[in-house]
């Protein structure tokens, strides 16, 4: 069996370079190339995973179809590679350290003492491998967190040095990411940042093979060979990343860049054919020209920051560009909603998203958006928690049952239509507790969500506590909201919709995780097709 080849991507001078960008983008390359590729990344934080944080923290949390918890930038190497990740493509230093002190709580260390070097690196080094182990690829890339010079990915880079000494430099290549700012000023490019921080990787043991150079402005030919020579890198190495209009772009970027065939001649690995992606030219070419454009609210409580709901955004540009349609997301904050003024919040918008969530902040709101979109028969998406905050809607106005709450927000409701899982009702720990990732829903025949995805069995992610209380099942059904997706072994309800409606669903899962350029969701190209024709 070949040997797996190992391509580590770091960052510096500034953090939110694109490194999960430019990672996802060089892994597609190397994927049309004919080769089987993997990305994992590598975070810093102490967090076992991102479950717990706050999404003003750290932006979204991406659920993996296994039930990872993860960083969001798994959610963009799913969404280019159009292959599932898992557990092992995210590694965190909360799960590393974990890892070492069990050990050392059950002696697998024979008495030693217990340290950074090597026990932890060596740890690091584990979990780089285990991802190969788990399946056979080709070539895995990592993205490692931050930006070098942090104390926290210190461990990181020197494990990176160790692997890079073990293996030989055709089997493990190090790329670094910087910036080029522009002074406009003087009308420069000015390169000194970067050799700074190719000074910082070089203190940590690390000559970087390729650099990647993020820029407004293109790069000439001298500026390219200045970088080169004082970072003592290969002319032919050093390639510029241009800022784009979409991220999808940067594929056939680093396409003429000729970054692929760098990294597969340093890797001593055949180039092959030169990759057509024609269906990912196809999709752009629908992005940038479209017959129709929309506007559709997403109500939510993060919507500050917008990568809160990465997924959902990226998923509206997938299935906008499926519809041929410019889709305007205006992100509408549900605290600001109010029974009073909703119609003047939601008024002219061609589609209503509510958004998944935890806690009770903004709850109302949503529930008055739900029965906006319900009364003025506008197509409605709602997702987790948007599903349940219709379900409380319609418990409220249509089956009269005043109060009706779900007992995560209000444990004393009278009628609990959306209540605790029977299993969680013991548990403490708010880390993993939740039913995570994918799972089988059984789809009734005649429904708008059999039309979208045109099977009866669809297996979906998850990631919450609370469900439909299924004794209220018949008096939703017998009132017009009807349970169309059925859970086939727990019997949990999936989805929901009102047939009468032009567009009504609410989904239990986040059909957001699955969609990617190549597979856009089922549920939101029919949501958008909708949309359009609202």
């Amino acid at each position: 069996m070949a040997e797996v080849k190992y391509i580590f991507v770091t960052g510096g001078v500034t953090s939110s370079l694109g490194k999960g960008i430019l990672t996802a983008s060089l892994a597609k390359l190397l994927q049309a190339r004919g080769y089987s590729v993997t990305i994992q990344k590598l975070d810093p934080y102490i967090n076992v995973d991102p479950g717990t944080l706050n999404p003003y923290e750290h932006g979204e949390c991406f659920v993996t179809m296994d039930g990872a918890e993860t960083d969001l930038d798994l959610g963009h190497y799913e969404r280019f590679l159009n292959v599932h990740t898992s557990q092992a493509n995210n590694v965190t230093t909360g799960r590393i350290y974990q890892s070492v002190i069990e050990k050392e709580r059950r002696g697998d260390y024979l008495g030693k003492t217990v340290q950074v070097i090597p026990h932890i690196t060596d740890e690091i080094k584990r979990r780089i491998k285990l991802v190969a182990a788990v399946n056979k690829f080709d070539i895995v890339l990592t993205e490692i967190g931050g930006t070098v010079g942090d104390i926290e990915s210190l461990p990181y880079i020197e494990s990176v040095r160790q692997l890079k000494w073990e293996m030989g430099s055709q089997n493990c290549i190090v790329i670094h990411l910087t910036l080029v700012p522009y002074l406009s000023a003087t009308g420069e490019s000015k390169t000194k940042p970067t050799q700074h921080s190719v000074k910082d990787l070089l203190e940590e043991g690390i000559q970087p093979d390729i650099l990647v150079l993020r820029t407004q402005r293109s790069l000439s030919k001298d500026v390219k060979r200045k970088v080169a020579l004082f970072c003592n890198v290969e002319e032919g190495a050093v390639v510029e990343t241009i800022d784009v209009s979409t991220i999808y772009e940067v594929p056939l970027n680093m396409l003429s860049e000729e970054l692929d065939k760098t990294v597969l001649r340093k890797l001593n690995l055949p180039c092959g054919e030169e990759p057509a992606l024609t269906e990912w030219k196809e999709f752009l070419s629908k992005l940038k020209n479209p017959k129709h454009s929309i506007r559709v609210a997403l109500v939510g409580k993060y919507v500050e920051l917008p990568d809160a709901y990465k997924s959902i955004s990226e998923s509206f540009i997938h299935a906008g560009s499926m519809n041929e349609c410019q889709v305007h997301v205006a992100y509408i904050h549900s605290e600001d909603i109010t029974e009073k003024n909703v119609s003047e919040k939601l008024m002219g918008m061609n589609g209503i998203l509510i958004a998944p969530g935890f806690g009770s902040r903004g709850i109302e709101g949503k529930v008055s958006a739900a029965r906006y979109a319900r009364e003025n028969n506008i197509p409605f998406l709602g997702i987790c928690l948007g599903m349940q905050c219709a379900v409380i809607e319609f418990a409220r106005n249509v089956l009269k049952l005043e109060g009706a709450h779900s007992t995560e927000i209000d444990h004393k409701t009278k009628y609990p239509v959306i209540d605790l899982m029977e299993e969680q009702k013991s548990i403490i720990d708010k880390g993993g507790t939740m039913r995570l990732g994918g799972y089988k829903c059984i789809i009734s025949k005649n429904s708008k969500t059999f039309e979208a995805y045109r099977k009866t069995e669809i297996i979906e992610r998850h990631r919450h506590r609370y469900e439909f209380n299924d004794k209220y099942f018949d008096e939703f059904r017998q009132n017009g909201m009807i349970p169309v997706g059925i859970n086939p072994d727990s019997n949990l309800v999936e989805i929901m919709e009102i047939p009468e409606h032009k567009w009504f669903v609410g989904v239990q899962f986040h059909p957001e995780y699955s969609s990617t350029v190549e597979n856009p969701s089922p549920l939101f190209v029919q949501f958008i097709k909708a949309c359009i024709e609202k």
